[in-house]
């Protein structure tokens, strides 16, 4: 069992940049893989973000690289979520989830992620 919560989503401008944090709870958090994907109107859920378990190791959808920044602190038992340069496409509720950990690896398939949050919405206007 581990519990997760997602805040700090919010109504932005194009260009500007939002911190997303997400607390886990329950168990080891270090033990996890930990990762973010986010779900617009009418669309699927896809993989934004993740993190290895010791925070090593990350990988990031195409849409966001050089954007968005995944971090974690094991101490604090949270990961984050640092968006730069928000774009109008980014909108969508971003939700935290933890997979036990698997080395460096980090899957991208949600179906490998059996721990998640109940997402936070972000709207980017242009």
């Amino acid at each position: 069992q581990v519990q997760l919560a997602e805040s700090g989503g919010g109504l932005v401008q194009a260009g500007d940049s939002l911190r997303l944090s997400c607390a886990a709870s329950g168990r080891t958090f270090s033990l996890y893989t930990a990762g973010w994907f986010r779900q617009a109107p009418g669309k699927e859920r896809e993989f934004v973000a993740g993190i290895s378990s010791g925070g090593g190791s990350t990988y990031y959808g195409n849409s966001v690289k050089g954007r968005f920044t995944i971090s974690r602190d094991n101490a604090k038992a949270a990961v984050y979520l640092q968006m730069n340069v928000l774009l109008p496409e980014d909108t969508a509720v971003y939700y935290c989830a933890a997979s036990p950990s698997s080395g460096s690896y980090i899957p991208v398939a949600k179906r490998d992620y059996g721990y998640w949050g109940q997402g936070t919405q972000v709207t980017v206007s242009s």
